[in-house]
């Protein structure tokens, strides 16, 4: 495995939890099937090296955890389910290299997997090529659901536009109207800056920059130094994984949060925890947080999730988890694995609360095929400690800030 020094992102601990857990998701379960059962096979495709190795890595742990689940309840269609687990590095091309091996010589029957927009685009088109339903668990590009939709992709994590839209009126009535962008150059980044910028000059609010700083940066300092010459009100990080943890590291070097608020649309928990004490800051939106007082099943999953891996989880599992489970309750309501039969009973399929593990109703809604569940925006407590890294200020239904699926440019065709 291939790993850039210095990354926080990238530990030992973790890549050897993260490989004994792919390592056992290749087996066949100890259950009382016959040998000659075939098993539904789920090909799980999610980088475990490169910048967004870990978020893959939780991906796949939490899709793990919901395998091993199904199988002690029967799997589907009363056959195992084998999870098959391939490295995308995080693009494009070795992400297709492996959908290919895994459904010509692996033969699955499901795709999930993605952290990267790029690749889940790609898997998209692939996946519908070779007439296969293909769960995006965690690219977050608005056309993926959006002007680029398809009958058979469905996604689990959100938009880009109800990340940005779920912590936007915050941060503008917080720290003002003057905001200065540093962006991911690839889709998901430019999904989120045209995303908040059309929220900003709605509001009467002025983009002052916008620096383009490609995949894998590592030094930052001169798009710092562009941030810092145009005195914003708030400095908007949108990077992610290792990018967002070496940027954060930099603007406190900077004294940047000294000078301007720091702020995004997305944070996780991967990057905070690799992060130092100074550099645990900023305003941002969460996904899923582990930390749900008083809703069903959550401390359940938290415990089960810690017995096995030995943490909490975070977005990223519970991606992994809601998508393979998601799967199943479709594969079995449908009782065959036709791809469009399948599809069709994803179609306003609603999580059942334990699955969820998060307030109201989370379903992948008919039009577009996107998941509508809830956005958790707050802020890093000062003097943060694991696991109590973040701070939620509000928890905002995903249905209240989505796109309508004609508004988001989705025109669904389904073959024949």
């Amino acid at each position: 495995m291939i790993l850039k020094s210095g990354s926080g992102l990238n530990r030992r601990g973790m890549l050897r939890a993260g490989a004994a857990a792919g390592l056992a998701s290749l087996a066949l379960p100890e259950t009382g099937w016959g040998q000659s059962e075939t098993p539904v096979k789920i090909g799980n495709i999610d980088p475990r090296t490169g910048t967004y190795a870990a978020l893959g890595e939780n991906q796949i742990r939490g899709a793990t955890m919901a395998v091993a689940e199904l199988n002690q309840k029967g799997g589907i269609l009363g056959r195992p389910v084998q999870l098959l687990v391939e490295d995308s590095q995080g693009l494009p091309g070795p992400a297709i290299g492996k959908a290919q091996k895994l459904v010509n010589q692996d033969k699955v029957d499901f795709l999930m997997g993605s952290v990267s927009s790029a690749v889940s685009a790609s898997l998209s088109q692939f996946a519908q090529q070779h007439n296969l339903i293909y769960v995006d668990t965690g690219g977050h590009a608005d056309d993926i659901t959006g002007k680029k939709c398809s009958w058979n992709t469905f996604r689990t994590c959100s938009t880009t536009w109800m990340l940005t839209a779920g912590d936007f009126g915050l941060l503008y009535k917080k720290f003002g109207k003057k905001w200065f962008f540093l962006t991911p150059d690839y889709a998901f980044g430019h999904a989120l800056y045209a995303d908040y910028v059309a929220q900003l000059q709605q509001a009467g609010g002025t983009a002052v920059g916008n620096a383009l700083a490609p995949l894998g940066t590592t030094d930052f300092s001169s798009y710092l130094i562009q941030a810092r010459a145009a005195n914003p009100d708030v400095l908007i990080c949108l990077q992610a994984g290792d990018d967002l943890v070496n940027l954060l590291k930099q603007a406190v070097q900077f004294g940047m949060d000294k000078q301007m608020a720091i702020a995004g649309a997305m944070q996780e928990l991967e990057v905070l925890e690799a992060l130092p004490p100074a550099a645990l800051l900023g305003w941002w939106t969460f996904e899923w947080y582990w930390n749900q007082p008083g809703v069903p099943h959550v401390a359940e999953f938290i415990s089960a999730y810690k017995t096995k891996f030995g943490k909490v989880p975070t977005a990223r599992s519970w991606f992994g988890y809601a998508s393979a489970h998601a799967l199943a309750l479709a594969a079995n309501q449908a009782k065959t694995l036709d791809a469009q039969k399948v599809a069709k009973a994803l179609e306003g399929l609603e999580l059942p609360p334990e699955i969820a593990l998060q307030p109201g109703k989370c379903y992948y809604r008919a039009e577009d095929h996107q998941m509508i569940a809830n956005m958790f925006p707050g802020s890093v407590p000062k003097g943060a400690t694991y696991p109590n890294l973040f701070e939620v200020a509000q928890t905002v239904p995903g249905g209240t800030i989505a796109k309508p699926p004609a508004e988001a440019g989705c025109h669904m065709v389904y073959p024949g």
